[in-house]
């Protein structure tokens, strides 16, 4: 057993984990366990396409027992060692795992990096990236377009930028179809996405499918009443480059998705009560779990769930030095006594594909894919010469 006091005060990640204990006895206090409060400015580095979250977030109070169950467990004690949970440490042992029987109830976590193959840009990527690209609306500051106080003063910038992105005018990726795919196979027991764009419900998730933690433009409310707008209306809105107001009370209507400062959904915090409980498989693809508190979710799944990371680069990885004091929290995929995580590295569209391969799905998988891809093509082109010949009519 190791002693707090033994430990060396001058090591900093023993310091980080005094100034996490103080910051969550301060965050115990809070009435509002919904509310992440993150007007600070984000810092450098990878984004995962979240609204409203920076990297410097707060911790909230619901955190406070994981965070102190992972940093402070087994009383400072030394790491133990876990039976390996698959044959092998790779894409290959995940798809042993799920032909076995023993992967029935997969969770997904997912973010920007399932959407930009669709022709939607992350946030920070240098040059291509969404903060990179925002001088035209001068703003004080990037974040400014998606924090509310500007919203109120000036919704212009941000009813422009939706023009540009808004849901409907991109196709589902491969990574979005592969989840439908589990789920028509019957092993998806839910996706949690920190996406905007609605392309999960585009690829056929449901309701009852998904969790849009950051929310979407699947719905609006007026921020005056609170009546609520379908999408229809608020797209045809946007497209006549009109800001949406309220037409019972003139409000300024706002598409439900989280801004800075405010509260994530109350789905969210419903459904992580026993999904992750019940999850016996996390994939999770395209994010750098740098956001809180969504990136804090891998480390709720049992100690004998599997954990695959689909992504360009390893992230959510333990800190080495609180790996060899036992209080290691995130994955670990390198070290010898890694035995449930895997990161598989590159595209994750690529991903999926090699995936569906290694069970034996490849065919039936890439049939749906293009099966929903015209589907949507024929759909576009209908609206497009339906639009053309109202015009024609109207002229």
């Amino acid at each position: 057993m190791v002693s707090v006091s033994s430990l060396n005060c001058s090591l900093p990640s023993f310091c980080y984990l005094t100034s996490v204990a103080k910051i969550t006895d301060r965050m115990s206090e809070e009435k509002d366990v919904r509310r992440v409060d993150v007007h600070e400015e984000e810092e450098d580095g990878d984004d995962d396409g979240a609204v409203g979250f920076s990297e410097s977030t707060f911790l909230v109070p619901w955190m406070r027992l994981d965070m102190l169950r992972a940093l402070f467990a087994r009383n400072m004690a030394l790491p133990r060692h876990h039976a390996p949970v698959l044959e092998e440490m790779t894409l290959n042992g995940i798809a042993k795992y799920i032909q076995s029987g023993k992967g029935k109830r997969i969770l997904c976590m997912v973010g920007a990096g399932i959407s930009t193959s669709a022709g939607i840009p992350d946030f920070r990527s240098p040059g291509s990236g969404l903060y990179h690209n925002l001088q035209k609306y001068n703003l004080p500051h990037p974040q400014a377009i998606f924090e509310m106080s500007y919203f109120k003063m000036n919704p212009q910038p941000f009813f422009t930028l939706a023009k540009e992105l808004y849901p409907g005018e991109f196709k589902p990726t491969v990574s979005h179809y592969f989840m439908r795919f589990l789920r028509d196979k019957g092993l998806l027991l839910r996706c949690y996405t920190q996406n905007i764009d609605t392309l999960e419900r585009v690829a056929g998730l449901t309701d009852d499918n998904l969790v849009e933690a950051h929310g979407s433009f699947h719905t609006s409310h007026c921020l005056g009443c609170q009546k609520a707008f379908p999408l229809t209306w608020m797209k045809e809105e946007i497209f006549k480059d009109n800001i949406p107001v309220c037409d019972e009370c003139e409000g300024l209507v706002k598409p439900d998705i989280i801004f800075f400062g405010e509260s994530l959904p109350q789905r969210f915090f419903q459904c992580i009560q026993t999904d992750f409980s019940d999850c016996d498989l996390l994939i999770i693809m395209g994010t750098s779990l740098v956001v809180q508190p969504f990136s804090s979710l891998t480390n709720r799944v049992s100690e004998t769930t599997p954990r695959l990371l689909l992504n360009m680069e390893r992230s959510g990885q333990t800190d080495p030095i609180m790996a060899a004091l036992g209080l290691g929290s995130g994955m670990d995929f390198d070290s010898e006594n890694a035995y449930r995580d895997v990161a598989w590295l590159g595209k994750c569209d690529d991903g999926c594909l090699a995936l569906a391969e290694l069970l034996g799905w490849k065919e039936e998988f890439e049939a749906l894919v293009t099966a929903e891809h015209s589907r949507i093509d024929e759909e576009l082109t209908t609206a497009k010469l339906q639009g053309a010949t109202i015009g024609a009519h109207h002229s």
